[in-house]
């Protein structure tokens, strides 16, 4: 009787042990599923590689909302809060002599209110729409340096360096163009923001909050 104990006692155990699944089971992984060479990932793998990855602005589509999501993506990715090196704030990157030929007097004040930094641009983009309306009826639809000229481009570059400067561009036929404090100039404004639907836009002389 001990005997059969005995023998019967390791085959219940082994059995129990199966069942919770305390036995490792070996499996053999398929032949398709096995890896044999280095595969890449989608994660960049360092620094240098992540700085390479291009960074595109969301598509907001082609009318007003579009343009200027896609000014301030490039202004500065969108952030309320951000001051740059020359001291240019927020979404749009204003300059405190733009904030205050609208009525705009305290830069915290501006930086922490995004409502009225919305509507600080509405009212810009208005009155360099008044100011370049005439260079605008001249020169939409043609072309300089191979450049099409468009509303939204001129626009666009009037933000970057005012409206006084993008009329020098246009009348000069290109020769007389400038440059921000970080090496963009009217040109590439006019380029990357052509095309965008802003007749929605109405030209307001001397607009303020």
């Amino acid at each position: 009787m001990k005997r059969w104990i005995t023998l019967i006692c390791p085959l219940i155990v082994t059995f129990v042990l199966f069942g919770f699944g305390l036995v490792p089971l070996v499996v053999e992984v398929p032949e398709l599923l096995k890896v044999k060479e280095p595969t890449n990932v989608l994660f960049p793998k360092d620094k240098t590689a992540m700085n390479e990855v291009e960074i595109l602005p969301p598509f907001a589509g082609t009318a007003f909302t579009g343009f200027r999501e896609a000014l301030a993506f490039k202004e500065s990715k969108g952030d309320y809060a951000v001051v740059n090196t020359f001291g240019y704030l927020g979404k749009y990157q204003f300059g405190m002599s733009t904030l205050e030929l609208m009525g705009v007097y305290n830069a915290q004040s501006f930086l922490q209110n995004p409502e009225l930094q919305e509507q600080v641009f509405q009212i810009n983009i208005s009155r360099n729409k008044w100011i370049l309306r005439r260079d605008i009826k001249r020169f939409v639809g043609k072309r300089i340096h191979g450049i099409e000229i468009t509303e939204s481009g001129i626009l666009a570059a009037a933000h970057l360096a005012g409206a006084g400067n993008v009329k020098r561009y246009l009348r000069s036929l290109g020769t007389r163009d400038v440059k921000d404090g970080y090496g963009t100039n009217i040109a590439l404004y006019i380029k990357e923001f052509a095309g965008y639907d802003i007749s929605s836009v109405d030209a307001i002389k001397n607009p303020r909050i």
